[in-house]
């Protein structure tokens, strides 16, 4: 933390920014994904004469009067966001399965054991589960 009027650096305030937040941003990510790929398919697929198409068609598709077919963008960029996102909204959920099991354990020894383990889960998730490691710590009086 900052001492004295120091300010922290504006890439540790993003760090935390993301950490904290990291759950939602992917959603929003594997969502935007999707989004783009809906937009592709409607452009280059039958549905282009159906209802809400042709009207984001015209707003994304300017070729026709010397602009940019942004939907070419969405055929490529949109499979692979919505990927990025899946993964990660994937891996949150696995890492915080993992986290609340291994944090109900009563004994010292289990948790021992699963130390590493669940350090190596800490950087999947949010600074309040590592707060709530550490007192998890200290409550089994665990030294490291």
């Amino acid at each position: 933390m900052a001492r004295g009027g120091e300010r922290s650096p504006f890439s540790r305030k993003l760090r935390r920014l993301l950490r904290m937040n990291r759950f939602i941003l992917s959603i929003l990510l594997f969502a935007l994904g999707i989004l783009m790929t809906i937009l592709a398919v409607g452009d280059f697929t039958p549905l282009m004469s159906t209802a809400p198409f042709p009207s984001i068609n015209a707003a994304t598709d300017q070729s026709g009067s010397g602009g940019v077919n942004y939907n070419l963008v969405f055929i490529v960029a949109g499979p692979i966001v919505a990927l990025i996102g899946a993964y990660l909204v994937g891996s949150y959920y696995l890492a915080r399965r993992k986290f609340e099991h291994l944090m109900v354990t009563k004994s010292k020894a289990e948790f021992l054991r699963n130390l590493p383990e669940l350090e190596d889960l800490l950087w999947d998730l949010t600074p309040n589960d590592e707060t709530r490691y550490l007192e998890k710590k200290a409550e089994l009086r665990v030294r490291r």
